[in-house]
This record gives structure tokens, C-alpha cells and sequence, in this order.
């Protein structure tokens, strides 16, 4: 259970400390007093949103904690052992609010994320307010109201997961279909654009190697001129190069006798004669093998201009374009093999449907079984609480297509008294008959191992009188298996309390404060006989009150 709570610089709270019991505990006062705030504070420490205006005014932080008290096999004490934190008889929760945003939270004096809270903790307190009452007359939400009641968390998640499988392949086969019907048209595009490149029969660096050829072919004559008249020059002609080095060379041959310097510079000469020769001869050679044919010239222009205008059409180089046939064809293939992918697709989305089915109807047998055992559970409930003859059910329909949380949809049915027809829960019910058949479901509902008490927040908007009566002395049986504390404005409920606090706020100076204060029995009687008579107690109300409290202290049975 929870022992203790502390709350600082909280909304209105400056410095707070209260000491809870087992049983059943009520917290009363006047509207604004700050009953509620106490339950966000909780809320707050099992991993609740924070918000940076919750921080009492004037103050730069603000904390709330909590000890609670752990039976010796919760099993909280294992994910805290997994958590590597360190575990004891006594938790401790702390988490602390500053204005600069830097929220903290700590388990047993350890550092923990925020995150983590309610992971960690979240299941050891149940608070349940008045937005139970919207739950209620949303229809959308019966159906996990029922799934909570008949523990089918396995049962839906193997459904949500066969759902999440069979619509992620819907979705793709309704991807490849609509491809499919664009399909042809792409094909007949692909097959032309691969057609005109295998046409082409594109050859790596081949244009390269044209420019290179075309700029041969247009100085053709002047290549060859080059290479015919410089063999001409430098040997083939009467007087040429070569014949007059080689006649000079002669002479200073033979005038080496008289100085033979001379004989060096013949060498030389001669050495110069070779290479001359044969550069003379590669000319001719060269010459020779300019043999242009006649319109090779337009063949090599035309090549080039295809070249070009299949680059401008589909990739900026040669080597891209080749790249881009390749991926063409790739495309085109895969196209071409689209109906066997598609039949691929239709026989998993079979599978998995048939799956999605064998799920739902594990889920939907069990959800019809536990709809009429809950029906039952509730109508003795209310029973209990002045709707003694009140008809409950939860109807189930089938849904046309599968859904995220099943085939069927459930809604909440009621007829309050004898003899009317079961009408839809969210269109005719009261304030007061959803408080009773909120608090029936939640008597009815399982309790999970970790939790250790249950927090009312005004669960009884809406009800007075025997109605009141019966749903205090409900929270009363409740109290008797769990820790079960309650904010109310009804003495009826209140009487019915193993232990009172009031909630009050006083003022000093520009600064509100709340209280929360321990009731002896003459204070409790007083609080009970305010909450009948109103600021003003009377000697009437008094005896009222008495009265209330003991009526409430009679044994009862579950």
C-alpha cells in the first residue's frame, strides 16, 4: 500500500504530508480546496505528464513523493531487480519539477528516466475519475472494457499482429496492381527505348576514338601530303636530305688525315644520317596507310550525331548511357515477370488472411463467452448499488471487413428498470447510472498482481440517496482487499470510510495553502454533518450524520 506522500511547491499545496492506512480512506472538503490535486500529484509519480504550470508560484521546483509498502512476492520487485535498482520492503518515489524543464524522477534514491515510470511503477496504483464516465459513452471503447475484463491481452496482440501482417501485404498487392495497370504502357516505352539502344550497339569509349578518327579524316590531304612529300624531302628526291648529310659527311671523311676534328664531326653526322632515314621511311609508311575510304568521313559524322542524340535523350556520357540500357533492361525484365510476382503476392496474402482468421476466431469465441459472464458480474454489481433489476449486456456485431482490434464491434447495453427495452449505454443513461455501472465494471474487473490500491476521483458524480448508500458500502468491500482511496462530496460514501481527511486551503497574506487533516470521530462527524447541511451545521445534521456513520459500521457481507 501507500504509507506516505509528500508534496512540495505543488499547484496551491506549499508543504504537504500525509499518512495513509490500509482499508478504505476518503478525502473530503469544499470544491477547490485541492482534493484533486493531491490525485495529479499521484498520477504524476506514476509516470503522469508534467506540466511546468503545476509549479506553485513563486517557487523554482517542485516534488512529489511517495513510499509504499510491498508485499514480499510483488512482482515489481523482480523488474526492479532487472533494472538494476535496489529493492526493499519500502519503495520510494520521487519526482522533481523545475522551471527550466529539467524533470527528474528516482526509484529507491536511484536516477531513473521519466519514461521509465510507468514501466517500472505504473501498475501499483489504479486511478480511476470522472473521465471514466466519457469511456463509457464512447462506444469505440466497450469492446477493450471487455477485453481488460476477460484478460485477453495475448489473444489481441496475436490478432493485431496477424492484422498488421495481412494489411501490409493488402496494401502492397494494391501497390503492385495499380503498377501493373500503368504496366503495358511502361513496357511498350522500355521495349522502344531498348530497342534503339541495342540498335545502336553501343561499344565502351567508342566515341572517343571517333572524334579522334574524324579529326584524321578531315586534314586527310594534308596528312598525307605531310607524310609523302617529307619522305620526298628527306630521301626519295635527287639532292635530298639524305644525300647531301651523306656527301658532306664524305668530305670531312677524307680531310680527317689533315685534321682529325673533322672525323668526330663525320660520326656525328652519319649518326644523324640514320635517323634521319628513319623518320624518312616511318613518312612513307604513314603516307601509305592513309587510305581513306570515300564516304567514311559521313559514316563517322553520322555515328557521332547518333551518339549525341541518344546522350540528350537518356544520359549525359557514354558510359552512362551504357549503364542506363542495362538498368532499362533489368526494369523491363522484372516487368515482363510481374505476373508471377503478382501471384506470389496474392497466395501470402491468402496465408496471411487465413491466419488473421484462425486469430479472430480464437478472439471473437472468447470475447462472446466473456461478454455474457461479464454482463452477469455487472448486474450483480449493480444490484448492490440500487439498480436491483437493471438488464446489462454488451452486444456484439460483426464488422464487414477485419479491423484493427477484431471482426466484430461491441457496445453497452441497458434497461435501468423492468420491462424497458435494452437501449444503447451512451444514449440514455444518467450521471448517476454511469458512475454505478463504472464503478460495477471496475469491481469487476481483474486485479493485476503488482496493484496495491485504487484511487477514486469523484467516481460518484451524480448520485444521492439509497444509490450513494450503496456505492459507499461497494467501496467499503472494496477496501477490504485493497488500499482503496476516494475523493467525494457524499457523506452517504463518506460514512462508510475507515479513515477521514479533510481537504481544506487557507489563505496568508497573497499566498493559498492547502491542508489535508486527520479526522478523530466528533471531527468526522462535524465533516459529514457539514457535507449534509452545508457551511452551516446544524443540530439536525449532526444527528444525521451520526446516524450515517452508524448505519455504515454495520457488517456486510460480499
Amino acid at each position: 500500500m501507500m504509507t506516505d506522500l509528500i508534496i512540495k511547491n505543488f499547484a496551491i499545496i506549499d508543504q504537504l504530508h500525509v499518512t495513509f492506512e490500509p482499508g478504505f480512506t476518503v478525502l473530503t472538503g469544499e470544491t477547490g480546496a485541492g482534493k484533486s490535486i493531491i490525485i495529479d500529484a499521484v498520477n504524476l509519480l506514476l509516470g503522469g505528464r508534467a506540466r511546468g504550470e503545476v509549479i506553485r508560484t513563486d517557487a523554482e521546483s517542485a516534488a512529489v513523493e511517495a513510499v509504499f509498502h510491498l508485499p514480499p512476492q510483488a512482482p515489481i520487485r523482480e523488474r526492479l531487480s532487472a533494472a538494476e535498482l535496489p529493492v526493499d520492503d519500502e519503495l520510494v518515489v520521487r519526482r522533481t519539477l523545475s522551471r527550466s524543464g529539467k524533470n527528474r524522477a528516482f526509484v529507491n534514491g536511484a536516477l531513473v528516466p521519466v519514461g521509465q515510470l510507468r514501466e517500472l511503477i505504473g501498475d501499483l496504483v489504479n486511478i480511476y475519475g470522472q473521465h471514466e464516465h466519457q469511456t463509457l459513452q464512447r462506444p469505440e471503447m466497450h469492446l477493450a472494457l471487455l477485453d481488460e475484463f476477460a484478460g485477453l491481452e495475448v489473444e489481441l496482440a496475436a490478432y493485431r499482429l496477424g492484422y498488421k501482417d495481412y494489411s501490409q501485404l493488402q496494401e502492397e498487392l494494391a501497390r503492385f496492381e495499380f503498377a501493373l495497370r500503368e504496366r503495358r504502357q511502361r513496357i511498350d516505352y522500355l521495349s522502344f527505348v531498348l530497342q534503339e539502344l541495342a540498335d545502336a550497339g553501343l561499344q565502351a569509349a567508342e566515341d572517343v576514338e571517333l572524334e579522334q578518327e574524324r579529326r584524321l579524316l578531315q586534314h586527310a590531304e594534308k596528312l598525307t601530303l605531310a607524310g609523302s612529300g617529307g619522305y620526298a624531302s628527306l630521301y626519295g628526291n635527287e639532292q635530298s636530305v639524305c644525300e647531301q648529310v651523306g656527301s658532306v659527311a664524305d668530305q670531312l671523311q677524307e680531310l680527317c688525315m689533315i685534321d682529325p676534328l673533322l672525323g668526330g664531326w663525320s660520326e656525328r653526322l652519319r649518326e644523324s644520317l640514320y635517323n634521319i632515314e628513319d623518320v624518312a621511311l616511318q613518312l612513307r609508311d604513314y603516307a601509305e596507310k592513309l587510305e581513306f575510304e570515300p564516304h567514311r568521313q559521313e559514316q563517322v559524322e553520322a555515328r557521332l550525331a547518333l551518339l549525341e542524340r541518344l546522350k540528350r535523350k537518356y544520359a549525359p556520357s557514354l558510359e552512362e548511357l551504357i549503364s542506363f540500357e542495362l538498368r532499362t533492361r533489368q526494369e523491363l525484365n522484372d516487368l515482363t515477370a510481374g505476373e508471377s510476382r503478382r501471384e506470389d503476392l496474392l497466395r501470402q496474402c491468402d496465408e496471411k488472411k487465413q491466419a488473421l482468421s484462425v486469430a479472430a476466431g480464437i478472439l471473437s469465441h472468447k470475447r462472446q463467452r466473456a461478454a455474457q459472464q461479464l454482463a452477469e458480474a455487472v448486474e450483480s454489481q449493480l444490484a448492490d448499488l440500487a439498480m436491483p433489476r437493471a438488464h446489462f449486456e454488451l452486444r456484439l456485431s460483426t464488422l464487414s471487413q477485419p479491423g484493427p482490434d477484431g471482426v466484430e464491434r461491441g457496445e453497452f447495453y441497458l434497461a435501468a428498470n423492468p420491462g424497458e427495452q435494452a437501449q444503447p449505454l451512451s444514449k440514455i443513461a444518467s450521471g448517476g447510472e454511469l458512475s454505478r455501472i463504472m464503478l460495477a465494471l471496475r469491481r469487476c474487473a481483474p486485479v493485476g498482481d503488482d496493484l496495491i490500491s485504487l484511487i477514486f476521483d469523484e467516481v460518484d458524480a451524480g448520485i444521492g440517496g439509497e444509490a450513494a448508500t450503496a456505492v459507499g458500502e461497494k467501496i467499503r468491500r472494496t477496501g477490504r482487499d485493497l488500499q482503496v482511496l476516494c475523493v467525494t462530496h457524499l457523506p452517504q460514501v463518506a460514512a462508510f470510510a475507515d479513515h477521514h481527511y479533510r481537504v481544506s486551503k487557507t489563505t496568508s497574506g497573497q499566498r493559498t495553502t492547502t491542508l489535508v487533516e486527520g479526522l478523530d470521530d466528533v471531527e468526522r462527524e462535524r465533516e459529514i454533518a457539514r457535507m449534509l447541511g452545508g457551511s452551516h451545521v446544524g443540530e439536525q445534521a449532526q444527528i444525521h450524520a451520526r446516524e450515517l456513520i452508524g448505519l455504515s459500521q454495520r457488517p456486510v457481507l460480499n
